[in-house]
């Protein structure tokens, strides 16, 4: 069973860990319950886990919205405040770690402060409580050649994956993930895979650098991709140019619709208050565009020229660089189910070595006087037989450099090792889709300093585990031999923070360096962060072997720069924040940041941030001592694109689809302490980080 749901030790209520997403969170009663299976059919929407424990009172420790439902799923009510009479109800709270459904016949209320939210009942009440994991499985994998031609028709079954061809397919959790495409001699389709008839079209030339960027389109309106030209999307009476500038003008329907539907959707099952529908300045009939089919409903949406309505969108999250290589079909359905960006540039920028390219990758830093550099032992600890001069552990001639983006976060997939990109890889993306059973329901976190020399930032293990209602196993070792080490890689940990010296041979040992490029060993470490120079060889092994992604350097890194991020990296990462998002917040504290990459899944998380989704704030203070509060909110986890989210600060009451900018102005200080208070978030003013557990509005 993928969730398991225990008593807590030490307080009246349920632990629900959920090992396929890694998710942890506890509901609490008015007194001990002790949970009974119950059948999942009892439900009204489809659970994973079910049980049965009699209460007054279910308690979870975070604002949430309550819909109740009648006997037939009639919608009766949503909000945080309300008294329903005696009744048989279905219930559901979210958002939550897990999909959190409760089946129960008595009168109840729904109440919420700013910190837990409330379902009460006048006496102690039977309840079923069903939990659902947020993961999504493929429905089975499509074996296709490799040529163009035979690819379209791959590509066009993506869409087989939405739940409904309706706006509310925006939601992350009605997209579901598409199959999976393998090469193969003969094109075959498994049964599970049937597509909708949406009536969308789109048109393309038969070549790898016009159907990779295509693709996230394809999912997403459950298109038939034929070859073609002009580039073009086509739908009842309707067609829309793809021309000039295929990957631009794509990026575009993709921004443009996805948005469009986020505010249709508001005339659906979900009438939230939205914050786009009321600041949009484009005026379409969203009930009609609603209830029309989907081809109908895309052919209004780009009828609206696209300079109209850009200036209203969020900066999207993700763009992902696919090579036009047959050798990267297999990873396009990780793409799309992200609904990244997608360019698929046929050159390749080398980065070029020199001292003038003002890169500074390649170079060593130039540390203050005592400083260590991470690239191998400190000079005076040396021994005779060590050479001084030790080799790159990359040739620099693998390094490309991938034109810039105007998303937050930026990846690779295909040869080469980006600059400033999250290197992709396809071990890391199937890694996800792994369901292996967990012995234990806790975080563990292990920190392996191997130089006593940088022991001041193996403090880090005091900044994981900062978390109430998240359970975490924290270690910290020093000076490993190579078969200690072998045995901490091979071991089940959730996040590896390692601490000191990579060169090409290998990670620094005490007695000895261990090459993971070379050895034949076992990995079971998830997720890492090897702040050593040069790392990114022995990460990327860490991946190929077992690992789902982690951060890693390209050059030669001082040590009290890589101490200052791996402390910044710890704090994101214990708050819930993914790899990719992690790296992005810290590139803004430090320009040393830029040296690091993620490599494998960009999109891999150790925990789950309370709210959710992965939340950084900017504030700035005005003259009379109020404060205006810019907060981005960046999808993470099962808390993807589409996803809602509000801030709770003060009378805003509007709610943002992710990825959304709020900005609050003239927010008092009192209000703005009780925001800081609801979560360990991360701070910037004046562009300085800081944390809002340690930051002091006064």
């Amino acid at each position: 069973m993928s969730i398991d749901i225990d008593p807590l030790c030490d307080a009246a209520g349920l632990t629900v860990t959920d090992h396929i997403e890694n998710t942890q969170f506890e509901l609490y009663t008015d007194r001990r319950v002790v949970p009974r299976p119950s059948p999942e059919a009892d439900h009204y929407f489809p659970v994973d886990a079910s049980v049965t424990v009699e209460t007054g009172c279910i308690k979870i420790p975070r604002v949430a919205q309550v819909t109740a439902r009648d006997a037939d799923g009639t919608l009766l009510a949503r909000g945080d405040d309300f008294s329903m009479p005696d009744g048989e109800y279905y219930v559901s709270i979210d958002p939550a770690p897990t999909k959190l459904y409760l089946d129960f016949s008595a009168e109840f209320s729904a109440t919420a402060d700013r910190e837990t939210t409330r379902i009460e009942f006048e006496n102690p009440t039977v309840i079923s409580l069903g939990f659902r994991s947020l993961h999504q499985a493929p429905a089975g994998t499509i074996t296709t050649p490799t040529d163009p031609e035979s690819l379209m028709q791959a590509v066009s079954l993506l869409g087989s994956a939405l739940q409904t061809t309706s706006p509310e397919r925006s939601f992350p959790t009605l997209r579901g993930h598409p199959p999976l495409i393998e090469p193969g001699d003969e094109f075959r389709i498994p049964e599970r895979v049937d597509p909708p008839d949406s009536g969308v079209r789109i048109v393309v030339p038969p070549e790898y650098r016009s159907l990779y960027p295509v693709v996230p389109l394809a999912y997403y309106f459950a298109a038939e991709v034929v070859p073609g030209s002009p580039a073009r999307i086509e739908g009842d009476g309707w067609e829309h140019s793809l021309e000039p500038d295929l990957e631009r003008r794509a990026a575009e329907v993709l921004r443009q619709s996805f948005h469009f539907d986020c505010i249709a959707r508001t005339e659906g099952f979900y009438p939230v208050d939205l914050h786009e529908r009321e600041a949009t300045d484009i005026d379409l009939d969203w009930g009609a565009l609603y209830d029309a089919p989907l081809a109908e409903r895309l052919g209004e949406y780009l009828a609206v020229p696209f300079e109209r309505v850009e200036p209203e969108l969020p900066q999207w999250t993700l763009t992902t660089d696919v090579r036009p290589d047959p050798d990267n079909i297999e990873s396009i359905p990780f793409v799309a189910a992200e609904l990244s960006i997608v360019r698929s540039p046929e050159t390749v920028t080398p980065a070029s070595a020199t001292a003038d390219d003002g890169l500074g990758f390649f170079r060593a830093p130039s540390p203050e006087p005592a400083d260590l550099v991470r690239g191998g032992a400190d000079a005076s600890t040396r021994g005779a037989d060590v050479p001084t001069d030790r080799g790159a552990a990359l040739d620099s001639a693998e390094f490309v450099q991938p034109e810039g983006v105007d998303t937050v976060e930026h990846a690779w997939v295909g040869d080469g090792v980006p600059l400033d990109a999250n290197k992709a890889t396809l071990d890391a993306y199937r890694r996800r889709l792994e369901t292996g059973a967990v012995e234990q329901s806790r975080i563990s976190v292990l920190v392996v300093c191997n130089d006593e020399q940088m022991a001041e930032e193996d403090e880090v293990s005091e900044l994981y585990g900062l978390r109430d209602m998240v359970q975490f196993d924290i270690d910290v070792k020093h000076n490993l031999t190579r078969a200690e080490m072998r045995e901490t890689l091979a071991s089940d940990v959730d996040f590896l923070h390692y601490i000191g010296h990579v060169d090409d041979r290998g990670m620094q040992c005490s007695d000895d360096h261990l090459d993971l490029t070379q050895e034949d060993l076992e990995v079971g470490v998830s997720a890492f962060l090897l702040n050593a120079c040069q790392s990114y060889g022995q990460g990327e092994a860490l991946v190929h072997r077992g690992s789902r992604g982690g951060i890693v350097t390209l050059s030669d890194v001082a040590n009290s720069p890589a101490t200052k991020l791996g402390r910044i990296i710890a704090r994101l990462m214990n708050s819930g924040f993914n790899l990719r998002t992690a790296l992005h917040v810290a590139k803004r504290e430090l320009i040393t940041g830029h040296q690091y990459i993620v490599v494998g899944d960009g999109g891999a998380t150790i925990c789950q941030s309370r709210s959710g989704s992965a939340v950084v704030v900017t504030l700035s203070r005005n003259r009379d001592d109020s404060w205006n509060v810019l907060t981005d909110v960046f999808p993470n986890g099962a808390y993807g694109l589409g996803s809602l989210t509000t801030a709770n600060l003060g009378s805003t009451q509007s709610n943002y689809y992710l990825p959304s900018l709020m900005t609050v102005d003239d927010v008092s200080s009192s209000n703005l302490r009780e925001f800081l208070e609801l979560e360990v978030l991360p701070i910037f003013v004046d562009g300085e980080l800081y944390w809002s557990d340690t930051f002091t509005i006064d």
